[in-house]
């Protein structure tokens, strides 16, 4: 049979086919994320946009959109892309290619991710929703910023987005390290709030 695992930073040995949640770490997450791109690297700026900024961006934009949700759904946001650490970051058009096969390794990734760090493992159907809507706005925000889209191909592809939601809100290209280190802090803020 061949080796469908990865060893990872903490040691841990993660089964990609099978995985579980003892052999899932934040600290692996964090650094694989800061260290993937979005847009496959075509984007703008002298470092890349890592999905780790995304991932904060887009908890950033999923609070202000459900103001009073709770820290556990923002937590689900945070990790709504965790399993790229291990999958990588593939472009729409890519998954829709590949299909049901990418589907199934994510949702078992995804689900061992949730069940560590004490969410369900399938996200009720009204979060994954409004996780979705906030991260479209993030990959709207992105085309126009940084992946090199006019406004109005970024309007065509991901929709107009509302003015007021957009206040404040601008990409951030970082140093891998920073970006690493915020969303581990960030998690940990997360987690910190849901066993007050």
């Amino acid at each position: 049979m061949k080796r469908a695992w990865q060893r990872m930073l903490s040691g841990r040995r993660l089964d990609l086919l099978d995985p579980t949640p003892v052999d899932i770490e934040i600290e692996d997450i964090a650094h694989g994320l800061a260290f993937v791109a979005r847009w496959n690297g075509q984007t703008h700026g002298d470092y890349p946009y890592s999905v780790a900024e995304h991932s904060l961006l887009v908890e950033q934009i999923f609070d202000r959109q459900n103001p009073g949700i709770g820290t556990r759904w923002q937590l689900a946001a945070l990790l709504h892309d965790a399993p790229e650490y291990v999958l990588g970051d593939m472009i729409s058009p890519v998954k829709a290619a590949i299909g049901e096969g990418y589907h199934e390794l994510d949702a078992r990734l995804s689900a061992a991710v949730h069940l560590r760090f004490g969410l369900p493992a399938v996200l009720p159907a009204p979060i994954k929703k409004a996780i979705k809507k906030a991260d479209t706005l993030s990959a709207r925000l992105e085309a126009e910023q940084i992946a090199g889209f006019s406004r109005e191909e970024a309007d065509r592809i991901f929709g107009r987005p509302d003015p007021g939601q957009m206040r404040g809100l601008a990409i951030r290209l970082r140093p891998a390290a920073e970006v690493r280190a915020d969303y581990t802090a960030r998690h940990m803020a997360l987690l910190s709030a849901l066993s007050d």
